[in-house]
């Protein structure tokens, strides 16, 4: 579905980033992978590449603005073009009670959360304009319409990339341009997992009675694979899906439905 597009994915490494890389070449994109651990994007690459497509590692962090203009900067040398930035590059954030939570660490989950996106977009989308073509995926999180305890900055955050996606796609919806969200659940793997075991810790709970906390508004009653939040955002990027703008699609086993 994405045969020879050009696909720029942050925070690609590991996690939802990885398993998004890797479903894009599998479907014939090539990638430019950008994160701060080299190691992560270097065992990507070398996944990526397994598969018969190019890979371009660029370590970035979202937060600064040189380091992404460099980031635009050799994407667009070394493949002349984009097709589709996916903005996965996020953090948890700290999870305690507002009253506890330092201005630091409520500035920081929102330079790298929100400001990274909106840095992202600002570096690629003026030769997508100049293209007319493009298409922007935003990694969100059900969490920004779902209240977990102890995360304001994070839900705040990704409420945030909701807004903006929806403004953003009206601007550049003259051009061609197509900008979606997908809100992941709780995603298997290490990140959900700190979640879990935060939530436990907040709260005074036992890990597993947490655990079930977590699942039970779930009508599948389960976490996510994080093979399902890949094949969502290879659509949102395909043709399959050149009617579909400004949206937040869900993927959480049922547990948010708005």
């Amino acid at each position: 579905m994405l045969k020879d597009k050009v696909a720029v994915v942050t925070g690609g490494g590991r996690g939802i980033g990885r398993a998004i890389t890797l479903a894009y070449a599998r479907e014939g994109a090539d990638l430019v992978l950008a994160a701060r651990s080299i190691e992560a994007l270097t065992e990507t690459k070398a996944a990526v590449e397994s598969l018969g497509r190019k890979a371009l590692v660029v370590p970035t962090d979202v937060r600064h603005e040189e380091s992404v203009h460099n980031l635009a900067e050799q994407a667009l040398s070394h493949f002349g073009r984009v097709d589709v930035l996916v903005n996965n590059s996020g953090i948890g954030g700290p999870t305690a009670p507002l009253w506890e939570i330092t201005p630091v660490d409520w500035q920081e989950t929102f330079a790298v959360n929100v400001t990274g996106v909106y840095l992202c977009c600002r570096a690629f989308l003026p030769t997508m304009i100049e293209r007319r073509s493009g298409c922007i995926v935003i990694i969100g999180s059900m969490t920004g319409k779902r209240p977990l305890f102890g995360r304001t900055p994070y839900s705040a955050s990704k409420m945030a990339l909701v807004g903006l996606a929806r403004t953003l796609a009206w601007e550049v919806g003259p051009y061609g341009i197509r900008v979606n969200v997908v809100s992941p659940g709780g995603v298997e793997g290490e990140r959900i997992e700190w979640v879990i075991r935060k939530q436990a810790e907040t709260k005074g709970i036992s890990l597993d009675e947490a655990r079930r906390q977590f699942t039970s508004s779930s009508p599948l009653g389960r976490l996510i694979p994080v093979d399902d939040v890949a094949a969502a955002a290879v659509f949102l990027a395909s043709d399959r899906a050149t009617s579909i703008t400004g949206e937040d699609l869900n993927v959480s086993a049922g547990m948010v439905m708005y």
